[in-house]
């Protein structure tokens, strides 16, 4: 039982919380950066380079002999792939470079003084009137 309140106990911390949450939605940024990459982006720079559709893209090792399928290399969905990754990586610099501008503007804020409490206020009233009462 001590086992399961451990586990509960670093399961229920906030850092593991958003931890998940992190991940279910990069996982959910990945799906929508791979459909615009497919479907968005490719289809034009394959026009570009000459109608030709990345997917398909593969050099041959083996071609197919009878109920044995081809070997072959696809580079095409290898271009594919980095082209999600460099969009994931972009945005994910600039989400951290706001996030890191925001965190320099707090920095840079200085917090006011704390005003002084009601004690303070009393005794420098009773400081400048003992000092304007005992000459100098």
């Amino acid at each position: 039982m001590k086992l399961l309140d451990e586990f509960k106990t670093f399961a229920m911390r906030g850092n593991v919380i958003d931890m998940a949450v992190g991940i279910i939605i990069g996982a959910a940024f990945g799906k929508v950066v791979s459909a615009f990459v497919n479907n968005i982006v490719m289809p034009p720079l394959g026009l570009l380079i000459g109608g030709v559709n990345f997917t398909d893209l593969s050099i041959v090792l083996k071609e197919a002999e009878g109920e044995v399928a081809e070997v072959a290399i696809g580079y095409g969905l290898f271009i594919q792939s980095l082209v999600d990754f460099v969009i994931i990586a972009a945005a994910i610099f600039v989400a951290v470079r706001v996030m890191n501008n925001l965190k320099k503007k707090e920095e840079a804020a200085p917090a006011a003084p704390p005003a002084p409490s009601k004690e303070e206020v009393l005794l420098t009233e009773i400081r400048d009137l003992l000092k304007q009462q005992t000459p100098s």
